[in-house]
């Protein structure tokens, strides 16, 4: 806040010279901080648990987003975000924790048991309203996975319309699913595995999973899984996937401008390629 510079010389010559020594980026009383990174280094962040980082996320959990179903051993691409992350605000690998929360129960409102969830969390204002998001750290598309052969290898969006379709509960891959207002209901499954297990068992035609999930599935657990396609975006903004914390933490601008700091380094792009370079050679349904 600007003062009037009337009240500024009334204040005694000792106070003036210590105010025009402050650092810069010297907290204001409101505890905000007004320039650089003051506020985001580990001293100052109020984690869950003092000097550590609580990350959370699902039981079980897949590749290529975790490894071994390990998330904290560093391999996969929102394993090795996390702790990009992590580092960035000062903790080493031995200061993290992992706890294990279901991805509804992530995203309900409520007090956590985490700092922030990774598990694929798309950024939408529904959810908006009960938790907070950070900087997204990937856009991400939608594709149909289905049987070399059978009805849900689909060449157009019309044809997708007339096989039964299934996803996981509560995620944007279900709501892409619906949206294409298909003949018969989508089958609703609590895990992606459920899904998996009902298209190889042919109760439903085709799944839809993110992009780099459905190359995983298709390549490594699925005997004769195909990507049929993508899902064509709705709206000119992509779907993004951003790191979950409680509405309103007090850790949500650092841990957003860690992930705006990786994006610029090319830390994330990297890690991508690492990852997830597969993604991105299906054809767009249309």
């Amino acid at each position: 806040m600007i003062r009037p510079m009337r009240k500024l010389l009334l204040l005694p010559a000792a106070l003036l010279l210590a105010a025009a020594c402050a650092p810069a980026d010297q907290a204001d009383q409101s505890g905000a901080p007004s320039g650089g990174a003051t506020g985001c280094d580990k001293a100052s962040l109020p984690t869950l648990a003092a000097g550590k980082l609580t990350f959370g996320t699902d039981e079980p959990v897949y590749q290529p987003w975790y490894v071994d179903n390990d998330p904290a051993n560093g391999k996969g691409f929102e394993s090795a975000v996390a702790y990009a992350i992590a580092d960035k605000l000062g903790y080493g690998k031995g200061d993290v924790t992992w706890t294990r929360v279901t991805f509804n129960a992530a995203i309900q409102p409520g007090p956590k048991t985490f700092d922030l969830d990774f598990n694929e969390f798309s950024i939408t204002d529904e959810r908006k309203q009960a938790v907070d998001f950070s900087s997204p750290y990937y856009d991400v598309a939608q594709a149909v996975v289905a049987v070399k052969g059978g009805k849900g290898e689909v060449k157009s969006l019309a044809d997708l319309k007339k096989v039964k379709l299934g996803a996981q509960v509560g995620t944007t891959s279900y709501t892409a699913a619906a949206a294409l207002r298909p003949e018969q209901q989508v089958a609703v499954y609590n895990t992606n595995d459920d899904a998996k297990a009902a298209l190889a068992a042919g109760q439903v035609d085709a799944i839809v999973v993110d992009l780099p999930t459905a190359f995983y599935i298709t390549s490594a657990e699925l005997d004769n899984g195909v990507i049929a396609g993508q899902l064509p975006q709705s709206g000119g903004t992509p779907e993004q996937f951003g790191a979950v914390l409680d509405k309103g933490s007090k850790l949500t601008a650092c841990v957003s401008k860690a992930v705006d700091d990786l994006r610029a380094e090319g830390t994330l792009d990297k890690i991508e390629q690492e990852w997830l370079a597969a993604a991105g050679n299906a054809p767009e349904l249309k």
